[in-house]
């Protein structure tokens, strides 16, 4: 019988198990009840970047950015878009360098856009400049199968 997904609400940062006979696209929360996916990319912070990397059991696409940063926010749709693509499979997120700058440069963030792919809690994959959305799901597909 297959495992169930761990999924780490995008909301509240609760931990929710995912049965596989379960639509993970229509799943809620069973603490807030907000969707699990949305087709937006997560907002992570210092107090939640380390569970949502950690405890999600599908892999996680990191978007490093700053609001100052045009590139970065020339991405962003593409980045949502990428992200309405690849759910339920994929958990992108957004991680503020200016609002969590401890999280970055632990993680040796130097340029930003900078996305980075974490699967079981380590990094597989990282790319830095902006990217149009097919490039984005075209680079998680490549980096999945590695």
């Amino acid at each position: 019988m297959p495992a169930m997904t761990e999924i780490v609400c995008p909301a509240c940062a609760a931990v929710n198990r995912v049965p596989p006979h379960k639509a993970a696209g229509e799943a809620r929360c069973g603490k807030c009840r907000a969707p699990l996916f949305d087709g937006q990319p997560a907002t992570l912070d210092a107090g939640n970047f380390e569970k949502h990397i950690n405890r999600n059991t599908i892999p996680v696409v990191v978007d490093f950015w700053a609001d100052w940063c045009g590139p970065c926010k020339m991405m962003a749709p593409e980045f949502r878009k990428a992200a309405e693509a690849m759910e339920p499979h994929v958990r992108f997120a957004k991680l503020d360098t200016e609002a969590a700058p401890d999280q970055a440069a632990a993680l040796g963030i130097r340029s930003i856009p900078t996305m980075i792919l974490f699967r079981d809690g380590r990094e597989v994959a990282r790319q830095s400049g902006a990217m149009p959305a097919g490039q984005i799901v075209q680079w998680v597909r490549e980096a999945s199968r590695a």
